[in-house]
């Protein structure tokens, strides 16, 4: 079997058992608008592959894009440990990490979720209740050296500031992508 036909395995099945996280989507026009669009299963997969179980949250609209969103219970794995941008990381002295939330996000072709997008993640679900997630940071925070993050604890949502180039071993990042 093809990675790719694996990955379509893979969506499908979460799909259906998170029917709550898309009501109003069918998975026949989902994956008719991913097999158009080969650089979104590229996209998917590495969303996948690094821990993030990406899955469709939504839509923009009837006849829009549909939206997958990272819905892994912590934030991913496999995109932790990382400062908030380059920036960031070519500013530290020493322990640099290899790279950022903002490169990674660009090199998987997905976008950091913005601090809405993260508040409407957590309507259909709880995330991030050990972990935190780097969330886009607005230019005149991040023009003073700092980024923002999120988590939730206490059965709430919390937006946080730390410096950029700060990272934790539980800190990563959730991304979204449009189809």
């Amino acid at each position: 079997m093809r990675d790719r036909d694996r990955l379509l395995q893979v969506l499908k099945a979460r799909f259906e058992k998170n029917m709550h996280r898309h009501a109003d989507a069918d998975w026949a026009d989902v994956q008719a608008r991913l097999e158009h669009q080969p650089g979104a299963l590229e996209s998917l997969q590495a969303m996948e592959s690094t821990g993030g179980e990406p899955d469709v949250v939504g839509s923009a609209g009837p006849g829009d894009h549909v939206i997958f969103c990272d819905c892994a219970r912590e934030s991913p794995a496999g995109r932790r440990s990382i400062c908030y941008d380059a920036e960031a990381r070519a500013s530290r002295k020493e322990h640099k990490p290899e790279r950022s939330a903002v490169e990674m996000a660009g090199e998987m072709g997905i976008e950091l979720l913005t601090e809405e997008q993260y508040r409407d993640l957590q309507k259909i679900g709880e995330f991030d209740t050990k972990s935190s997630s780097w969330v886009q940071t607005p230019a005149d925070v991040r023009e003073l050296g700092g980024a923002l993050f999120c988590d939730r604890r206490y059965g709430r949502v919390f937006v946080y500031h730390n410096g950029a180039q700060s990272y934790y071993a539980a800190r990563g990042f959730r991304g979204l992508l449009r189809v």
